[in-house]
């Protein structure tokens, strides 16, 4: 054989690659490398927003529950559960607390039923835009400001006892907001003015939203009327009703603004709910340890509400 002719020499042995490895992956060491740094960034990035929610939210709450186990002496002392007692001793807490499911249960129902019968008539027709905006106005408008509007009607020398006299019905004239329950059934309903117009809004939203093909298929099935809107319409602004009974249950638990503009919680302190007591105990009967207390049982029935309610409903079907 010439000596030209070289002698191949077989490749060298490499290990097989793992059949279930994309081509060029990285190394194994190497591959949660880049997980660590996306969640580092959006560890950064959420930093700023948890550091203001903590400053502004979590530790003023902590500092008002801490409070609420302390008497209201100039030394405060522990206190116990001795402020949180006074939710079964004091009457007028009572009271309060009876107002406040009045004002739940008016500001849920009214409000959802007057904003969806609205949205529904007005959702088509040459009148729709001017109704619209009738309804819709007062929600631009502060609570203290509907407050004045209606105080203005509500006086016992007001609109409305004027209008019933010239109509001769001076027999139903009255002190409106001077007897309890009247004066607080009397806020609810100024509040349905002012808080049906964001119910209107979403409704209108979501009656938008429904498909055009749904209904036409309604109508040929035979649907109309009543049996269409509840059987077709009313199940596809499910999402809907869920955003407007939440917000209107949170405002109704802490409504303030228009009670104390119209009667400052009386006559004697009548009327009212959880949100004027922790104001009237705090910073006029200078009882800073009831009213933490108040606060804090406001907070956790806002917030217990809030996610039984959300839970029962954002919770998938068949689950």
């Amino acid at each position: 054989m010439s000596s030209s002719v070289r002698q191949r020499r077989p490749p060298a042995a490499t290990q097989p690659a793992d059949p279930g490895s994309p081509p060029n992956a990285p190394a194994p060491g190497r591959r949660g490398v880049p997980q660590l740094r996306s969640k580092l960034a959006g560890a950064g990035f959420l930093a700023p927003a948890v550091l203001l929610v903590g400053a502004l939210l979590l530790l003023p709450f902590a500092a008002t529950v801490h409070r609420s186990f302390f008497d209201d002496r100039r030394v405060s002392g522990f206190a116990g559960l001795d402020n949180y007692t006074l939710f079964f001793s004091d009457p007028v807490l009572t009271r309060s607390i009876q107002n406040t499911l009045m004002w739940v249960a008016g500001t849920v129902v009214l409000p959802i039923v007057l904003g969806l019968a609205i949205a529904v008539l007005t959702h088509s027709g040459g009148w729709s835009r001017v109704a619209r905006l009738v309804v819709v106005l007062p929600y631009a408008l502060s609570g203290a400001a509907v407050a004045v509007v209606w105080n203005f009607i509500l006086t016992t020398d007001g609109a409305a006892n004027q209008l019933l006299t010239s109509w001769g019905l001076d027999s139903f004239a009255q002190g409106w907001l001077l007897e309890w329950p009247g004066n607080t059934l009397v806020m609810i309903i100024a509040n349905t003015w002012q808080s049906a117009g964001v119910a209107v809004i979403l409704f209108l939203v979501g009656l938008q939203t429904i498909p055009p093909e749904t209904l036409e298929a309604a109508s040929l099935d035979g649907a109309a009327g009543w049996r269409k809107f509840w059987y077709v319409v009313l199940p596809q602004l499910r999402t809907v009703s869920v955003i407007v009974v939440g917000t209107s249950l949170v405002g109704g638990l802490k409504s303030f603004d228009l009670i104390w503009v119209l009667t400052q919680g009386g006559p004697g302190r009548q009327s009212e709910t959880l949100a004027v007591s922790m104001y009237q105990e705090t910073f006029l009967a200078l009882h800073p340890g009831a009213g933490a207390a108040v606060a804090v049982v406001l907070t956790a029935i806002v917030l217990v509400a809030s996610w039984l309610y959300l839970r029962r409903q954002l919770t998938p079907k068949g689950t």
